[in-house]
Parts: structure tokens; sequence; C-alpha cells
């Protein structure tokens, strides 16, 4: 094979994913460095791949990849595999891409499966924008928010049922879509506000969390009025926050009605 860089995507769960060509590329180059050599094996034992491999992942790439970038400009080919999907999406991947690129490698894809395009797919909301968030931060969702075109973020089981009630404060008026074990026997989209899917039994498997865009039309008086009855219990600070947040008002106008609530109850 020429001498580069391969980067191949593997399936992210039904093995008949995995293309010929993908499986050609791994049979025929001269080395395979995996995030986890112990997984990749498996799927190496199912598709009779005999590859020598190597480990690299997130705590070691940075010591490997110049070991990696010397095969290669003595002629080797390496392919660049992650556990599941493509490798450099929240996966290791994109350092070794960015290595060959400045060492003037050749650097070649070999597609895949991903799971946060799979599952915008099945959401049925819209894709002529989209932004990609990695994995759920709830630290980060009230910025988050302010994007108004659909978000994808990637999530553990463990934390779904915590991740949906926090988006029931922050972006109650968006739908999301639930996307759990693509391509697996279980595979499930669920759609719905947020608030009504406080309830559901826990989702399990492989989680990505698909965001609509924000509605369109610009909240009423008595909308906001609702809302600000919702929350006025929490202080003023963080209750102005999070009517800023759910309604589009400014931080400073929000808590200008809180205030004005607060002096009509009295």
């Amino acid at each position: 094979m020429q001498s580069g860089l391969y980067i191949v995507g593997t399936p992210i769960g039904n093995l008949s994913d995995f293309s010929p060509r993908a499986i050609n590329v791994l049979q025929n180059v001269d080395l395979i460095a995996a995030e986890d050599t112990r997984v990749f094996g498996k799927l190496a034992s199912h598709f009779d791949i005999k590859t020598k491999r190597i480990s690299c992942h997130e705590h070691n790439e940075r010591d490997v990849i110049p070991e990696l970038i010397e095969k290669i400009q003595s002629g080797m080919a390496i392919a660049c595999v992650s556990d599941a999907g493509m490798p450099a999406v929240s996966d290791p991947g994109f350092r070794l891409v960015r290595a060959a690129r400045t060492a003037n490698v050749p650097v070649f894809i070999v597609p895949g499966p991903v799971a946060a395009i799979s599952a915008l797919v099945l959401s049925g909301f819209p894709t002529d924008r989209f932004t990609f968030c990695g994995f759920f931060d709830e630290k980060k969702l009230r910025d988050d928010n302010k994007i108004p075109h659909t978000i994808i973020y990637y999530e553990s089981p463990n934390r779904i049922m915590n991740t949906i009630a926090h988006m029931a404060r922050v972006m109650p008026e968006r739908q999301i879509a639930i996307v759990r074990e693509i391509t697996k026997i279980h595979e499930e989209t669920i759609i719905g506000y947020p608030a009504e899917l406080m309830n559901i039994n826990p989702p399990r498997g492989e989680i990505v969390i698909v965001v609509a865009p924000r509605p369109e039309h610009k909240m009423s008086d008595e909308e906001i009025s609702d809302i600000v009855n919702d929350i006025a219990a929490t202080s003023m600070k963080s209750a102005a926050a999070d009517l800023a947040a759910r309604t589009g008002l400014s931080k400073k106008e929000a808590y200008r009605r809180l205030l004005n609530k607060g002096n009509n109850d009295d």
C-alpha cells in the first residue's frame, strides 16, 4: 500500500456496516494504531485482520505520535482506528492527523459510521445547520442554548435523566431527541419536550441527544409571566439567569420583571 496515514471508520454497533474497503485497508497496512487494542482485537478476529497493532489513546498519544510519524516517513502505511465510529470525533485521532499534516505526510480517509450524524438524521430535526458539542456539559448549557440551530451531544446512560431535568429548566421550549443503541437490536429514538421526558424509563446503552432549533415565535407576556411564577421562589440572581435563558430576555430585563413581581406580591 502507499505509505501514509489511513483514518478508518469502524462499526458503531452492527458489524455489517464495516465496509469491504475498510477491512482491506486494515488487512494490508503495516501497522494499526488502535484506541484500545483489546477492543479492536475482537473486531480484528471477526474479520481476520492479523496486522500488527499498537495502542494510541488520549493518555499516551503525545508520546506515540512522533514514533508513528517517523514510521510513515520511512515508508510505512499506518491505520488509525478508535473503539467505534470515526477516529477524531470525540475520540483520539485529531492530534495524529494534525501531526501528519505538519510533517507533510499523506493522509487518507476510509469513511465509516458516525453516531452524531446518524442520530441527527433519525431525529427529524433540521440538518441544514447544526453544532456538535461533544459530551454534554451542564455548565455550558446556558451558553449552548444561545445556539439557534440544531445541537448534538453525546451522553452517558448514567447521567441521562439528570441531563433531561437540566434541559427542562434551561431550554424547556426546545424539543429533544434521545437516540440510543444506533444500528443495534434495541435502537430507539424518543422525541419530546424535556419536561415530557423526565419520567421515562432511563434509557440504556450508547446515547446521543439531538436538540431542535429554538422556536421562531417570540414568547408572549403571558407566557413569560407563567415562567416568572414558576421560578420566582428561587434566589433572585439564579432566578433572573434562569428566566433570561428560558425566554430570551436580557438578564437586566429578567431581573426587572422579577422585581416587579415581588413588588406586586407585597
